[in-house]
């Protein structure tokens, strides 16, 4: 049958980002935290920051675990609920707007790695004439931040939508996210195909709503429900299997 639409994941298929990101994330975020606060006569010592900032990690991993999802405010919220549950009250609206700024920015420092034939395999495809749309689970980062990574690798530009679980509430692998991004390009599960490199989030998780899947990764689990119609080790790949598909 004809591929008419492709949606694509993020974290794991195009970007790449190592284990010890999520501490040097930290470590910015927080003292930048510190440096606001200080600065708005809002003093918050370190070890409370820490505590806090582990607290919220805990809160929204039972949000996530639910499939669900929530706005980058509200991480920041919960960091500050966890220090004290009236402090976001007590913060002015342009504070609290630096906060999420600083929350939102330490990738852009040090930004993760990229596949380096995915902006060449996405170009083939959509000059071939396909509709390309990104579906991703965000974690303390940002669907706004992630879309700057996106542009400085020239890659926003290859996709139609681009929908991140935080703000539209939901995650992979609920069929949801998966509905409500191809409505947005005006695609349907049976002519589209995801491509991710996660066994749940990805390759359920398309299964789940009609779609057929690509796999990104050098070996595959393999059961009933996370069985992928292709699997390719590398985006640069991807047009080949897009071909393959269509040809059965």
């Amino acid at each position: 049958m004809k591929i008419r639409t492709i949606t694509v994941d993020f974290w794991g298929t195009l970007l790449f980002d190592g284990p010890s990101s999520d501490d040097r994330y930290k470590r910015t975020r927080l003292n930048d935290f510190e440096r606001i606060l200080a600065g708005a006569g809002r003093p918050v010592k370190r070890a409370a920051l820490d505590n806090a900032y582990d607290a919220s990690g805990s809160y929204l991993g039972r949000i996530w675990s639910t499939r669900r999802d929530v706005p980058v405010q509200e991480h920041v919220a919960a960091i500050l609920r966890a220090v004290d549950p009236a402090l976001p009250d007590r913060l002015a609206p342009a504070l609290l707007r630096e906060l999420i700024e600083a929350y939102s920015r330490p990738i852009l420092m040090v930004p993760p790695s990229v596949d380096d034939g995915a902006r060449t395999a996405l170009e083939a495809l959509r000059e071939r004439g396909y509709t390309l749309a990104l579906i991703s689970n965000t974690m303390r980062t940002p669907g706004v931040t992630l879309r700057k990574l996106l542009a400085r690798y020239r890659l926003l530009e290859c996709f139609a939508h681009t929908t991140f679980s935080d703000e539209v509430g939901i995650r992979k692998p609920d069929p949801a996210i998966f509905v409500l991004t191809l409505r947005a390009v005006g695609g349907e599960p049976e002519t589209a195909v995801h491509v991710g490199d996660d066994p749940v989030l990805d390759v359920q998780g398309g299964r789940g709503v009609g779609m057929r899947v690509i796999q990104v990764a050098a070996r595959a689990r393999s059961s009933a429900s996370l069985t992928p119609d292709v699997i390719i080790p590398r985006l640069s790949a991807l047009p080949a299997a897009v071909a393959e598909l269509e040809a059965r």
